[in-house]
């Protein structure tokens, strides 16, 4: 994976990444909100003399007061001095705890002794600061003097009294958010940088050509109004049946986009029989190849749609048309091909063969040499565009391609797997067929998997005006697919009506 991959799994993951951060704040803010507040007070001492009557004797007694600075803070600690100050004060603890609780140190160079003490409460941590100093006087008296208060030479004196602290020291509330965001921040992030690089989905196609080393040529962007019974294009005007204008003209360009690209695949011998499928259902595979086909004869070149997905078979539905007999019905001998060939008013170069009948076995059939000798006679005088099964599910889309020139494999984007991708390229390949090319279905116009091409031109450009004949294509003549000189069908028209009409009876 590049840089730009990481980006953007970051972007398309942006959601959870924010979503993370916010349930990091919110845990933070939990977390603070659970915590047992503690308080901070601090008090002054001043460790001084008792013989301060003249000066000889004030100087000799802060010369001691010095040297016993360094022992009293010792004195701090010790046993004695949290059990007095447990006593005054009536506090439900043990020594141990409470001199975890107790700070005492000395200012460099002075006989002034700093306590800090932290409990529950403001007043509480003011109280056991003031108290400190006194159980530290207390201890002093016990050992240097006869256990009586004031008997030491040396004692310790409160100079200041704890102020009243406002807020706790713990917990801050504001750090307790800032950590709780960058740590849920940083799960997000790692949570979209794991769904990126586990992320097997279709994406783009540059990076379809560069996994599967098989040619993109073309991308079907999402639209609108485009699904259940409504999904072809029109021929004439470009637009979804009962949509407004341009409704869809993202897809009619990616359609003739796609035209030019397999009439340029292969100039010396371009392909006549295409087949269209994908690694599963769902993809799309039967609009796309009855869109591609309408696009197709759009250009003017007779064409012809058959429809080889004998176990859901979906073009007649799709094209309108009614489904009665069709293709097995030709290979079985039970009607011939110019009677369940039906024309599209949809354009005038489209013939559609229908699936008809449902054998028990389709692959089979399509396998069979009377299918090869049709498609050959088909493809000798019209190109022929196949909506064969899905390949991964069964068989018949591989039979079908082996038969044909070669598949159009479509694949729906942010669905289809490439693990599904490369078992339908290799179920080609071992039916020795041949991946004209890859189609993404469904791209989307804009965000990131958007297709490179845009189709916001569709303002300055609009929908081409048409001549007359193209744009009426119910009014073609018939002779834009000589049946007669292919199959040897009758030349009166009012003949072919009616096998045509036997065959459906059929």
């Amino acid at each position: 994976m590049e840089l730009r991959d990481y980006i953007r799994g970051l972007r398309r993951h942006w959601f959870a990444i924010v979503l993370m951060a916010a349930l990091g704040v919110g845990v933070g803010w939990g977390w603070a909100q659970l915590q047992t507040p503690v308080y901070e007070a601090s008090a002054t001492g001043y460790v001084q003399s008792r013989d301060t009557e003249d000066v000889g004797g004030s100087i000799v007694g802060d010369a001691a007061a010095r040297s016993k600075v360094a022992s009293y803070l010792d004195v701090a600690g010790w046993r004695i001095t949290a059990e007095n100050a447990i006593s005054e004060l009536g506090l439900n603890t043990t020594p141990e705890s409470i001199v975890q609780r107790v700070t005492v140190v000395n200012t460099q160079d002075t006989v002034i002794l700093k306590v800090t003490a932290r409990a529950s409460t403001a007043e509480d941590a003011r109280a056991l600061a003031e108290q400190w100093i006194s159980s530290m006087a207390y201890s002093v008296d016990q050992v240097e003097g006869d256990g009586t208060e004031g008997s030491s030479p040396v004692t310790i004196i409160t100079i200041g009294s704890a102020s009243l602290p406002s807020s706790p020291i713990f917990p801050d509330p504001r750090t307790a958010l800032i950590v709780g965001g960058l740590v849920g921040l940083g799960f997000g992030v790692a949570f979209a940088l794991m769904r990126t690089a586990s992320d097997r989905r279709v994406r783009a196609g540059d990076e379809v050509e560069e996994k599967t080393g098989v040619a993109l040529v073309g991308a079907i962007p999402v639209t609108e109004g485009m699904d259940g019974d409504n999904r072809l294009i029109g021929e004439a005007t470009g637009k979804v049946k009962g949509k407004g204008r341009n409704s869809n003209f993202a897809v009619s360009e990616a359609m003739r986009s796609l035209r030019t690209n397999l009439q340029f695949m292969d100039v010396d011998n371009p392909p006549r029989t295409i087949v269209v499928t994908s690694p599963l259902p769902g993809d799309g595979k039967s609009t796309i190849a009855c869109n591609l086909a309408i696009t197709l004869a759009a250009s003017g070149q007779p064409v012809v749609l058959v429809d080889g997905d004998l176990r859901r078979s979906a073009v007649a539905k799709t094209m309108g048309l009614p489904g009665g007999a069709g293709l097995t019905d030709v290979l079985s001998g039970r009607a011939e091909l110019s009677d369940v060939l039906q024309r599209t008013p949809r354009a005038k170069n489209l013939y559609v063969l229908a699936a008809g009948s449902i054998p028990p076995n389709p692959s089979e059939v399509l396998g069979s040499e009377r299918m090869r000798s049709l498609l050959v006679d088909l493809a000798a005088h019209a190109l022929v565009i196949i909506d064969a099964p899905p390949l991964l599910p069964v068989t018949d889309g591989a039979v079908l391609t082996h038969q044909s020139d070669g598949a159009l494999l479509v694949v729906s984007i942010g669905k289809t797997t490439y693990d599904l991708v490369e078992k339908a390229l290799d179920a080609l390949q071992k039916a020795s067929g041949r991946a004209l090319g890859i189609v993404l279905n469904r791209v989307p116009t804009r965000g990131l998997d958007a297709s490179p091409y845009s189709y916001e031109y569709r303002r300055e450009y609009g929908t081409p005006k048409l001549d007359s004949d193209t744009a009426n294509p119910a009014k073609a003549p018939d002779e834009a697919f000589d049946l007669e000189a292919i199959f040897g069908a009758a030349s009166a028209e009012g003949d072919v009506d009616a096998r045509r009409q036997r065959a459906r009876r059929t």
